[in-house]
């Protein structure tokens, strides 16, 4: 396809970017900005592809005063800095040999070979600082149509590397609007079996990612289709909960998706998938804490407010009401009220005579438990004088 000329978007005039792009005038941008350009979708990150050797690269942007950094030099990948920002640089190459996960490449100085080795045609595009597109296998297009397809027989892509196979969900959940084809659903029906020889690691990523975006239901139906999703989340045998999820519009959070899909303990999952610390706990607090009865009154839920977030306490109550109304009630209820503050700390303790130690953290918390069991209302002259009547008895 020829290349098309777009409207010169005004992110390629910014000063970081416009400096790196001086120095490298032969450099284009590839891969997510392109494809968020064309669907004009805000831009996060931008990463380029130069045929200049990373050595040149390096060298060029050092007299330019750039910093640049060998984040990933054995394969052509250089990081520039500039005006606080940082930027991708990598060198165009071609395959050689891959085993089904990493592969070994060699540099070239052609833009459609570097192209032919990434994975769908809505990736393979890239972008000049003039704002001419290059769509070297029908990018723009499928693009257009919602339709994400391999550059290249499917079956070989994937044998290339299986993360392909994960990705690919991600990117039908994100951007597909349009049915893979025969020959794509048998080729991910095969590579479904070899989704064990992943990472976990590198499986969460992608399933976060997934569940991460907007409507991704008919990717993790597609999944169990064809046999993915069962490989990398045996845990779950219903999507429902998405159904029932998205009836009460809960927002688009990877955490409360899964713990919406799983009915058991998630301490083994988040163990197998390598959950962070901070995501297993927060998977823990959803599955185990402790959720508002429905008709829960107004103290209550100011209780429950003080101890733990509000946002917290609407995914539990969600979870726990996903099958009706009432956890869409709870939820308006929980966000409209606002989260009560112990209004008193060590320092006034001390201002009424006590000494510094130990006892004066049991003291407030002691105030804390009679302010709690009051609903919550106590204020701060209301909790010093039961402070004071607790320290003069």
């Amino acid at each position: 396809m020829p290349a098309l000329r777009i409207a010169k978007p005004r992110f390629l005039t910014e000063p970081a970017l416009a400096a790196v792009l001086a120095v490298l005038p032969d450099a284009r941008l590839v891969g997510g900005v392109v494809r968020d350009t064309l669907l004009a979708r805000p831009v996060s990150d931008v990463d380029l592809a130069t045929p200049s050797p990373p050595e040149v690269v390096m060298a060029a942007l050092g007299r330019a005063g750039l910093r640049a950094l060998p984040t990933g030099i054995a394969h052509g990948t250089v990081t520039a800095l500039a005006h606080g920002r940082s930027f991708e640089i990598t060198t165009l190459r071609a395959d050689v040999e891959t085993d089904g996960r990493h592969a070994r490449v060699a540099f070239t100085t052609s833009w459609q070979a570097d192209a032919s080795r990434r994975d769908f045609t809505l990736n393979a595009l890239s972008l000049t600082r003039e704002g001419w597109v290059h769509d070297y296998f029908g990018g723009i297009p499928d693009l257009i149509a919602g339709r994400v397809r391999f550059v290249g027989p499917a079956a070989l892509r994937l044998a290339e590397d299986r993360l392909r196979t994960l990705r690919f969900f991600r990117f039908f959940a994100i951007y597909a609007r349009t049915a893979p084809d025969e020959a794509t659903l048998a080729a991910l029906a095969a590579a479904s079996q070899d989704l064990g020889r992943l990472s976990a690691e590198r499986v969460w990523s992608e399933l976060k990612r997934l569940l991460a975006a907007p409507e991704p239901r008919p990717a993790l139906a597609l999944m169990r289709q064809l046999g993915a999703l069962g490989a990398v989340l045996p845990e779950v045998r219903d999507l429902t909960p998405l159904d029932r999820l998205a009836s009460l519009n809960a927002p688009p959070e990877p955490l409360l998706r899964l713990a919406a899909l799983i009915s058991r303990d998630p301490a083994p999952l988040a163990e197998r998938l390598r959950l962070s610390a901070a995501e297993a706990e927060h998977l823990a607090l959803l599955r185990n804490g402790p959720v508002p009865p429905a008709d829960a009154d107004a103290a209550t839920l100011r209780r429950l407010l003080a101890d733990e977030p509000a946002d917290l306490l609407i995914a539990r109550s969600l979870l726990a009401f996903i099958g009706g109304g009432a956890g869409g009630r709870l939820r308006a209820r929980l966000a409209s009220q606002s989260r009560p503050v112990f209004p008193l700390a060590g320092r006034d303790a001390l201002a009424l005579g006590m000494s510094p130690g130990p006892a004066v953290g049991a003291t407030l918390a002691a105030v804390r438990a009679w302010w709690l069991a009051g609903g919550c209302i106590a204020d701060a002259d209301a909790c010093r004088a039961e402070l004071l009547t607790r320290l003069s008895g």
